[in-house]
Order: structure tokens, then sequence, then C-alpha cells
């Protein structure tokens, strides 16, 4: 399992997870398409738009592998605003490639995309995990 170095480990000063320390011996956690509802909470709603800053900040527009990214944050988004890079895709792989459908991404997040600095990620609180 690849893991991405620099990638936050959370949402900083929350439970919000964005990575997994280590892989499944059982095998990935399949990536599904989770529907967001209108009244999901405020916290909620911050993790995925600092989930997809941090994307955004280590990817761009190129096509990544999924790696250490945390299956769960990773299906609030998939199907939308993360999209698979290949074909066939194996959502239960973690070399699967993913990209971020900028367009999707942009009117979901505007905030993402018009304020760079508007999610910051400390270094000090990213665990560098071996």
């Amino acid at each position: 399992m690849l893991k991405h170095r620099g990638f936050p480990s959370r949402l900083p000063s929350t439970d919000y997870q964005f990575t997994i320390r280590r892989a499944n011996k059982k095998g990935a956690t399949k990536l599904i398409r989770r529907e967001r509802f209108a009244d999901r909470g405020h916290g909620d709603r911050k993790a995925d738009a600092g989930f997809m800053a941090a994307l955004w900040a280590q990817f761009g527009e190129e096509p990544f592998e999924r790696g250490n990214l945390d299956a769960g944050r990773l299906s609030w988004l998939f199907g939308r605003e993360v999209v698979a890079a290949e074909d066939p895709f194996d959502p239960e792989s973690y070399e699967a490639l993913l990209k971020i459908d900028v367009k999707r991404a942009e009117a979901s997040f505007p905030e993402v995309f018009a304020d760079p600095d508007a999610f910051t990620f400390d270094d000090d609180e990213d665990e560098d995990w071996a």
C-alpha cells in the first residue's frame, strides 16, 4: 500500500481521519458512493471540504493511487468529485487509480478553489507512520 507522504492524516483539531496507518489484512475496504444529505452536520461538511482541499493540494488534476487514503472519507466524494481514473476499476484495491473531477469539485466545494489558503494543514500535526 502506497503511503502518501505529506498528506494530512486528519482534519486539524478533529477526529475526522484522512489516511490509514496500515493496510487491512483482509484487503482494502470497498469504495462506494455514499449519499450526502442536506441535513449532514457542519463538522461532516467541513471534513469533506478539508479532504477535497488536501486532495487538490497534493494531486491537482493528475490521477493518483488510492494507497493509504481512508475509504470512508473517499466514499463521501467517490462517484461525484472523485472518480475512477482507469477501466476496469477495482474498488477494493489499494493500487486503484482515482482522479478529481474538477468541474464537479468546484461546484460542490467552491471555497476550496476560490481561496487556496482556506484550509491549512499544520505539518506538526501530520503524523508520518512507518
